[in-house]
């Protein structure tokens, strides 16, 4: 369900989850409740707020910080532990490594791991050292790359396609004249800055979907409505293209066409890992046209770039002017 999801980091006993397993999440969440502490997400944790089952526990907060590779100097000299689920850990500095904890495939030499047992995982330790750490004495007003310090989550397919007369209205009647797919992975490459220009420039009358941490270039950004529609909808983690995918197949049916016909852009930010599974998906799918930076995949050789060009139209990233202007065109 949408969601506003606030950054301001109460006072007071706190840890910080990230990554992508909402389990380990509601596991924590039935283990802190009414224990006076905290729970604010991270990174791919985001979307969390948008479950109905997980918003629930009145802990959870809000969320902290940007993307993973912010880590470092968002993480330094936290007042709280930081529990890593499925989620990319740097090296930790010392100012905060004697309050990581990790779990399932993360592990690091040095830290303190929580095995599961019988399908339970048991945050005791997590928790006690919440409260010896203590949080912070007084509210602590974190934002986004962009200043912002509220952010919105929660639409997967399921909530777009239940207003989905709404959006073809939309379209038929020219208040949405093109949508926006802008996602993908982050990373520390200044280029990547491309994105957050990009979403910037887009125009009033079009609707920018985005999901994975390419998001935290942008989703701090205000950028109104279209009617009851905010024009940037996060549909979630990087595991949830498929949202994406089930909304684009959703319109093609309603306007009896391909998703290749459709005003649909899809802008993908690069940095290999699940990101290949992503973009095989969508070339398996047939969808062309897609546009893809700051580099190219280090798996493209000539000749598989090459064929890619030609039968699928992929195409590298320019300036989001000259982008925008070709899309649009």
């Amino acid at each position: 369900m949408p969601t506003k999801v606030n950054m301001v980091i109460e006072k007071g006993p706190f840890i910080v989850i990230t990554g992508h397993d909402l389990h380990d999440l509601k596991q924590l969440l039935e283990q802190t409740s009414g224990q006076g502490i905290n729970i604010y997400t991270h990174g791919e944790m985001l979307p969390a707020h948008g479950y109905p089952e997980l918003k629930k526990y009145p802990q959870l907060k809000g969320h902290f910080g940007t993307a993973w590779q912010n880590q470092q100097k968002e993480f330094n000299g936290i007042p709280a532990p930081i529990l890593y689920t499925t989620n990319c850990l740097m090296p930790p500095r010392p100012s905060y490594a004697d309050r990581i904890f990790t779990t399932a495939v993360v592990s690091y030499p040095g830290l303190k791991d929580i095995a599961e047992v019988k399908g339970q995982k048991d945050f005791t330790p997590v928790i006690n050292q919440a409260r010896e750490l203590g949080g912070w004495k007084e509210d602590h007003t974190l934002s986004g790359l962009n200043g912002g310090s509220e952010l919105m989550t929660g639409f997967a397919h399921n909530t777009v396609l239940g207003v989905a007369d709404q959006v073809i209205e939309g379209v038929k009647s020219g208040a949405i004249k093109h949508f926006f797919l802008v996602g993908g992975c982050d990373g520390a490459r200044a280029r990547r800055n491309y994105y957050t220009e990009l979403v910037k420039q887009t125009p009033p009358d079009s609707l920018v979907l985005t999901l994975g941490c390419g998001k935290y270039r942008f989703n701090d950004l205000q950028l109104g409505h279209i009617g009851s529609f905010p024009r940037l909808m996060d549909m979630g983690q990087c595991n949830d293209a498929y949202s994406a995918i089930q909304v684009a197949l959703a319109l093609s049916k309603a306007f009896n066409c391909g998703v290749n016909e459709l005003p649909l852009s899809i802008v993908l930010s690069w940095y290999e890992q699940k990101a290949v599974c992503v973009l095989l998906s969508l070339l398996a799918l047939d969808i062309k046209n897609i546009y893809l930076g700051p580099t190219l995949p280090a798996f493209l050789s000539p000749n598989v770039l090459k064929v890619l060009v030609e039968k699928y139209h992929l195409k590298p990233i320019s300036t989001p002017e000259a982008d925008l202007n070709t899309l649009l065109g």
